[in-house]
């Protein structure tokens, strides 16, 4: 089936805000920012690969800038949100996107496996709220919004580690939403299905060679596991982060939005 021609929706409110996206130079965080561009506010994209960023925030143009970060690392984390405060002069919205998969089963994890998927798609969720929410503290009002996954509703076979990882920061936007209401912040994730990125062919390579089938197979498995009958394009993840980061969500706080096709209801 074809993907559908995407338009984005129009938040008037939103412009001339400015927004930080983690791991923004590919996949579902350059969409966020691509569709975030396109309402008028201006955003940087931060990623542990500064080229690649670079290209994404030239691609977006409207003012993107690049800029590195490690997520995993507090003084990354801050010196990179400090830099775009300054070229900014602040900013409103966080998208915390930046995470990393890895498949094994699960008696066969190494403690590396496991630490890598915790490390970034945990912490690095942590350091990335916890600096941001600081900031917006001050200022009384703010929103973020991170990227959990479909795994963080169901475990998901082969990505036990990754799973729990993924739990961990619904179970984190959920405390930390009930903490920051009363001072204006919003915090809210999205559970993204099976997205066709550039993470997904690594994972559609792995779960092949680990199920003994062919990638086609594995694809086709995803589409089969999806009401809607495609596979999730990056776009229909970024529409609905945006719609969070607007003010038509403006009573939304503690959620974890599915964006699935279908593949889970509750």
């Amino acid at each position: 089936m074809q993907s559908p021609a995407f338009s984005a929706p129009t938040f008037p409110e939103l412009a001339g805000r400015r927004a930080i996206v983690t791991g923004a130079a590919t996949g579902i965080g350059r969409a966020i920012a691509a569709a975030l561009s396109r309402q008028v506010v201006r955003v940087a994209i931060c990623d542990i690969d500064l080229a690649a960023a670079g290209t994404a925030a030239e691609t977006i143009g409207s003012g993107a800038i690049a800029v590195a970060v490690d997520v995993r690392k507090r003084a990354s984390v801050e010196a990179a949100f400090a830099e775009v405060e300054a070229a900014f002069g602040g900013y409103e919205i966080l998208i915390a996107n930046a995470g990393v998969s890895t498949m094994q089963h699960a008696l066969e994890l190494t403690d590396e496996q496991w630490n890598h998927n915790f490390d970034v798609n945990a912490r690095g969720i942590f350091l990335a709220n916890q600096i941001a929410a600081r900031r917006f503290k001050a200022k009384g009002s703010g929103v973020i919004v991170n990227t959990a996954s479909l795994a963080a509703k169901v475990g998901a076979p082969l990505l036990a580690h990754y799973s729990a990882s993924k739990f961990a920061v619904l179970g984190w936007t959920q405390a930390l939403a009930r903490e920051l209401a009363p001072l204006g912040i919003r915090v809210n994730a999205i559970c993204p299905g099976f997205v066709q990125t550039n993470m997904q062919e690594r994972e559609v390579a792995w779960e092949a060679t680990l199920r003994g089938v062919t990638p086609e197979r594995v694809v086709q498995d995803y589409i089969g596991q999806t009401p809607l009958g495609r596979l999730e394009q990056p776009e229909d993840v970024a529409d609905v982060a945006v719609f969070l980061c607007s003010d038509s969500a403006r009573f939304m706080t503690g959620q974890g939005i599915n964006v699935t096709g279908g593949v889970y209801m509750t």
